[in-house]
């Protein structure tokens, strides 16, 4: 449900297109005439007539190549329109864009001082002798 949720108007407007061209691609197939004679055989009779005309198997034949063709570059275009969110686009959904930005500066570090060698208290710098 979210994907449905999240999607642009270009998307719902490809989904669409796909959606009418489709229907109309099952209407126009089921209008040819096949072997029995098909849905436009039906509506004529039998034989060689048809409501549409003698010649409507052509210019079916040649709409319904058109059509298909048109359904395959859709479908082509709604593969990368229809692209699902990666992550980071997810995490940025979730994340509330009312957040202030941090204008806190960075804390200061003391300034880095060397230590110095003090010699030990009461005695000599070698250790060897007593």
């Amino acid at each position: 449900m979210e994907m449905l949720a999240s999607m642009t108007w270009g998307q719902w407007l490809v989904a669409m297109l796909i959606i009418v061209i489709c229907s109309f691609l099952m209407l126009i197939i089921m209008l040819q005439r096949g072997r029995g004679g098909g849905l436009a055989g039906a509506f004529g009779g039998a034989g060689g007539s048809s409501a549409f005309g003698a010649k409507t198997g052509d210019v079916f034949t040649w709409i319904t190549v058109v059509v298909a063709a048109v359904f395959i570059i859709v479908c082509v275009v709604a593969n990368f329109v229809m692209e699902p969110p990666t992550d980071a686009q997810l995490l940025a959904a979730d994340t509330p864009a009312a957040t202030a930005p941090d204008t806190t500066p960075p804390p200061t570090a003391e300034p880095l001082t060397m230590p110095t060698e003090t010699p030990p208290a009461g005695g000599s710098e070698d250790p060897s002798t007593p």
